[in-house]
């Protein structure tokens, strides 16, 4: 990354807004920095029926030659923002370049609902998913688990669900620069923390404040559905690909996370994104790094190697 740029990315990280104050308001700026724009060929929003709640999810297919497979994406957001509004352009994009049907998880967000609310709705419209295939023309095989940032913690925290509860498991995830540990403080073992928590617009701090609000339990953070890298064992994981950021405080746990994966015979890639920064995915500036990563992906998915 040229001189130029990091001291660009320097000034616009600097400023910090309590995040935990105003993020009601944060909420609401993603909507309107975010209005649809991606042509769809078809867009269709259900709601997923869990006892006396409804789980809203949007469905997107592509605009072209849909294959019958299915990505079920949990959006980004800290587990404080985002929706499948903000999300819209980011799943049509999905569907298109991947040729895959894209189910987008409208779960309930931190910190009126704290963990494990939005965990547990994404697992709840995981298994419905699963549980009816047919439905969607596919195979439970053709299913996969997708996430970016904290849905990437999700997607990674659904599978460890799925396994231990047995009801169904996928075959495939892939989780983008996600979050895997609980600790984003000084006392974080992972370097990437500190070196890149200030300067790269998604600062190590924003991260501790979503953690606060998402987990309201100290004891909770211990806890391998808050934080996947700490499970004790990770057996029977699904085939995984995680995607990292260069200059991201979250890139070290999650290539940890990968590594620990392989660890217990676990099918892991890893590929870590050049010069890029965490988000990029959702960034409409960042579309060289968003066509890189869905190469690395359309890969995975098609398993091949790259």
């Amino acid at each position: 990354m040229n001189n130029l740029k990091k001291w660009a990315l320097k000034i616009i990280s600097a400023p910090h807004i309590s995040l935990k104050k105003y993020y009601k308001q944060y909420r609401k700026i993603l909507n309107v920095l975010n209005p649809p724009s991606e042509p769809i060929y078809k867009m269709l929003d259900h709601k997923i029926m869990v006892d006396d709640r409804e789980i809203p999810v949007r469905v997107f297919i592509p605009k072209a030659n849909p294959l019958s497979k299915v990505l079920i994406f949990f959006h980004g957001g800290g587990w404080v923002t985002g929706n499948i509004d903000s999300y819209t352009n980011v799943c049509a994009n999905m569907a298109n370049k991947t040729n895959h049907i894209v189910i987008s998880v409208d779960y309930r967000l931190a910190p009126e609902n704290p963990f494990p609310a939005g965990v547990e709705d994404c697992y709840y419209a995981a298994r419905e998913i699963f549980s009816k295939p047919q439905i969607l023309g596919c195979s439970q095989e053709d299913i996969i688990l997708i996430g970016d940032s904290a849905g990437g913690n999700l997607a990674a925290v659904v599978s460890l669900m799925a396994r231990d509860r047995g009801e169904f498991l996928p075959k495939k995830q892939i989780l983008i620069y996600p979050a895997t540990n609980y600790d984003h403080s000084e006392s974080s073992p992972y370097p990437s923390v500190k070196e890149n928590g200030t300067d790269y617009i998604m600062t190590s701090k924003r991260i501790q404040d979503y953690m606060d609000l998402y987990v309201k339990n100290e004891e909770d953070r211990l806890n391998p559905y808050v934080a996947p890298i700490l499970a004790k064992e990770l057996l029977n994981q699904p085939k995984t690909l995680i995607v990292t950021a260069e200059f991201d405080p979250l890139r070290d746990e999650g290539e940890a996370y990968g590594i620990k994966l392989q660890q217990f015979g676990n099918d892991v890639k890893i590929y870590r994104m050049k010069d890029a920064l965490h988000g990029f995915i959702s960034n409409p500036l960042s579309s060289d790094d968003t066509d890189k990563c869905y190469e690395i992906i359309n890969l995975f998915l098609n398993d091949k190697n790259y």
